[in-house]
């Protein structure tokens, strides 16, 4: 469905009248059952505006869950989702759609289409989602590239592109519709770990360039503590630590702690500089 006019108004007003505000997407009390099992627990908290904010907790803790509420791929049963103030739950149909765009995702594994090129990769939401002419497709495209380095490889298959360079694709798929928040979903899972440094330093390279607010969802304790503006550890449903990275680590809830604590992450080692 092409978008403009009237189906961005509430929106696009909503994010004018708000970009002074330091918090830019609050979640409040959200609940969310599946039958008789209750994944979202009361979760609360909120995403700092043009900050790198990470969400971690361990395997079931309600990640996912949680980031498909805030995308309203999910419907939470109760509780609000508050983007630049607006509660976006009880959206439907032309403001949902516009609603989504305003989130780039960036997803594990990158997840380019294999059966086209770069270019039309980057390209594919633009032609979805807007009425740009072929002549304004490629020059925001090719912009989107040049920024990331890789608009020599335009017109290479992405089997041909370096795991890096996937990722680089990804971001500026994500960006290319002017996003205002960048979601990462495990951006460093099945990467080695130069490539993993050199993703984290592409995602905080993206929130100082462009301005945006990314927010990261990992179990990758060494990416965490490397990016993170703002952290906040999910465990069982419900938010256990919430705060900088130093604040995170100091929490006393025994299952954060365990997590941590397995990581080899410590205060000490994030003071010195030597954090994984």
């Amino acid at each position: 469905m092409k978008l403009f006019g009237k189906s961005e108004s509430v929106l696009v007003a909503a994010r004018e009248a708000a970009k002074d505000d330091p918090v830019h997407l609050r979640v409040e009390d959200v609940h969310k059952s599946y039958g008789t099992h209750h994944v979202l627990k009361g979760v609360s908290f909120d995403i700092q505006r043009n900050k790198t904010n990470l969400i971690i907790g361990p395997s079931g803790s309600g990640k996912t869950v949680l980031l498909r509420c805030i995308l309203r791929l999910e419907v939470p049963d109760e509780g609000k989702i508050l983007l630049d103030g607006v509660d976006v739950v009880p959206m439907k149909g032309r403001d949902l759609t516009e609603l989504r765009r305003r989130y780039g995702m960036v997803f594990q594994m990158s997840a380019l289409f294999d059966s086209m090129n770069v270019f039309d990769n980057v390209a594919f939401p633009l032609l979805e989602h807007t009425n740009l002419s072929a002549k304004q497709v490629r020059e925001r495209v090719m912009g989107r590239l040049d920024a990331l380095g890789v608009a020599h490889a335009s017109t290479k298959m992405p089997a041909e592109l370096s795991g890096g360079m996937q990722k680089r694709v990804a971001v500026a798929r994500a960006l290319v519709l002017e996003s205002d928040i960048i979601i990462y979903d495990e951006p460093t899972t099945g990467l080695d770990p130069i490539t993993s440094r050199a993703v984290d330093d592409l995602i905080v390279e993206m929130q100082e360039r462009f301005g945006v607010t990314s927010l990261v969802i990992s179990h990758d304790m060494a990416s965490v503590f490397r990016i993170a503006d703002q952290l906040t550890f999910l465990s069982f449903g419900r938010v256990v630590a919430h705060g900088s990275p130093t604040e995170a680590l100091a929490t006393d809830d025994p299952s954060a702690r365990e997590f941590l604590d397995a990581s080899g992450v410590t205060l000490e080692a994030l003071a010195s500089g030597q954090h994984p």
